[in-house]
């Protein structure tokens, strides 16, 4: 598979300067037009700022696309038609000339074919609620459980089973780690009432998780730094807890079922809470991002060199 390096990026790596992998998929199915284009461009100076240099991922007529410019992040922005594409239809998207946002993934797979490590989103799939009925899971985790790649994100969507996914995740030798937190993250929320055997408190300590488990050459997988979203930008928990469960009703009383559950939750929520949902997540995304870049620039002060 031939991918396409942005020029930013290709001197990033002829230069072995540290690089953050974002996801296209918030830009063109998260967040509505014209907010997008200017969360992404945000997004990008967030990682300058700290900085890196930032790689959106997306795949365009058939191109799998490291690091966008310009124009080509105002077409994912712009184009109502662009797919969402998981790491499961990159190959026919590649075959058919397709073009479409990559998910979390998707995004992973292609940072690290790319020799990326460091790699920023808001929150994983995981767990659906009601798995032992419809043992619905997100391929996110079984993805990350064969991919090198260190994902900071601000835990798992709230609407999943929590619980559930960090039992999965350690089935599938998932190292998770909290940042500055004992408590795994609850993505709208700064904790999940779950906690976190692991936690580390420096972007320096983060890299050096990574280099230790370079040098241990143990299966191919993630590291998930978990990094909560501050309390002050937090979603009001209890406004969380009643809406979300007025979602899942409805949910339910619509007949709303598989891959449409995930996106009519998010669209119930974000409805129903007057937009703070979408403020909560975009407040996760910004300090991910932030954090990504330290942790990127980090590695690369350890010495470490991408491929």
């Amino acid at each position: 598979m031939v991918l396409k390096f942005s020029d930013d990026v290709i001197i990033a790596l002829e230069t072995g300067a540290p690089i953050v992998a974002l996801e296209s998929t918030i830009i063109s199915h998260g967040l509505p037009r014209p907010r997008n284009h200017v969360v992404a461009l945000e997004l990008e100076a967030v990682v300058r700022e700290a900085g890196a240099v930032p790689a959106t991922i997306a795949v365009l007529d058939g191109v799998p696309r490291i690091g966008l410019d310009g124009k080509v992040l105002e077409r994912i922005a712009g184009d109502e038609g662009m797919r969402k594409l998981g790491h499961r239809d990159l190959p026919v998207a590649v075959a058919t000339g397709a073009s479409g946002a990559t998910t979390v993934s998707a995004t992973a797979y292609l940072a690290a074919r790319a020799g990326l490590r460091v790699f920023a989103t808001g929150g994983l799939g995981g767990v659906h609620r009601g798995w032992t009925d419809e043992q619905d899971e997100s391929a996110d985790l079984r993805l990350l459980a064969g991919t090198r790649i260190t994902v900071v994100c601000a835990g798992v969507k709230s609407i999943l089973d929590v619980p559930a996914t960090l039992q999965r995740l350690e089935t599938l030798g998932v190292t998770v780690v909290g940042y500055g937190t004992t408590e795994f993250p609850g993505f709208y929320l700064s904790g999940s009432g779950q906690p976190v055997d692991w936690t580390v408190r420096t972007p320096d300590e983060a890299a050096c998780v990574m280099a230790a488990q370079d040098d241990l050459d143990g299966p191919p997988s993630a590291v998930i730094l978990a990094n909560p979203v501050p309390e002050h930008e937090q979603l009001d928990p209890a406004l969380h807890d009643r809406v979300l469960a007025e979602a899942l009703a409805a949910a339910e009383r619509e007949g709303v079922t598989g891959q449409a559950v995930t996106p009519f939750l998010l669209g119930h929520l974000v409805e129903h809470t007057g937009g703070a949902s979408l403020e909560a997540n975009l407040a996760a995304v910004r300090g991910n991002v932030r954090l990504a870049a330290q942790v990127a620039v980090a590695w690369t002060e350890r010495g470490a060199h991408h491929i």
